[in-house]
């Protein structure tokens, strides 16, 4: 199964190791690291690993955690494809039928985010929603920026599309809040989404 887990560690030389090699005791293959921050002498890591059989959140995190120095800020599953360009394909496929861009953004997005749904809200119902996403969303309060924040048991992003009086909001249950890193990537995912959107003539 595919996991992803997110751990905060030293920033010092072999931290990374350490944990790499926690892992594959464990007998997890790494697939991909991302580092999402390094600040006061700790780094933010996040890694995707294919674990041998079932393995529940609690049972990685239990592992990991015995690992000296090491916090577990989340285990989740996820459907990513490490080493793909998805944000690249999405793009090619939004500049090739500008007029459906929301719709294949929103698609788009969960595996792009590491998330179980999105979907975008306007005039408060929804417009576009990928694959398990609800009929129906309350916004919470119109946030004028793009934040992210725990609502309803979920881990949400809410991304604003001013020009068009949209939220994108992207979802997961499990894991933690998603982190500043993933908001400002796809925050700049929508920006550019909907510049392109805009460029489709109107309809007469």
């Amino acid at each position: 199964m595919l996991l992803r887990l997110r751990v905060s560690l030293p920033d010092r030389p072999g931290g990374l190791g350490q944990v790499a090699k926690a892992l594959g005791t464990l007998g997890a293959d790494i697939l991909q690291v991302t580092v999402l921050e390094r600040e006061a002498g700790r780094a933010v890591d996040d890694f995707t690993v294919s674990w041998p059989g079932p393995v529940t959140a609690s049972e990685a995190r239990e592992r990991l955690s015995a690992v000296p120095g090491v916090r577990v800020e989340g285990v989740w599953a996820t459907k990513e494809v490490p080493g793909s360009a998805l944000d690249y394909d999405l793009l090619m496929h939004v500049v090739s039928e500008p007029a459906r861009g929301f719709a294949t953004l929103v698609d788009a997005l969960p595996g792009l985010c590491g998330a179980e749904w999105s979907l975008a809200v306007a005039d408060g119902a929804v417009r576009h929603a990928s694959l398990a996403a609800p009929d129906e969303f309350d916004l919470p309060e119109p946030p004028p920026r793009a934040i992210s924040l725990d609502a309803r048991e979920l881990r949400l992003m809410l991304l604003p599309v001013v020009a068009l009086g949209m939220h994108v909001i992207v979802a997961r249950a499990e894991g933690p809040v998603f982190h500043r890193a993933e908001l400002e990537r796809a925050a700049r995912i929508v920006d550019v989404v909907a510049k392109l959107a805009a460029r489709v003539p109107a309809q007469s």
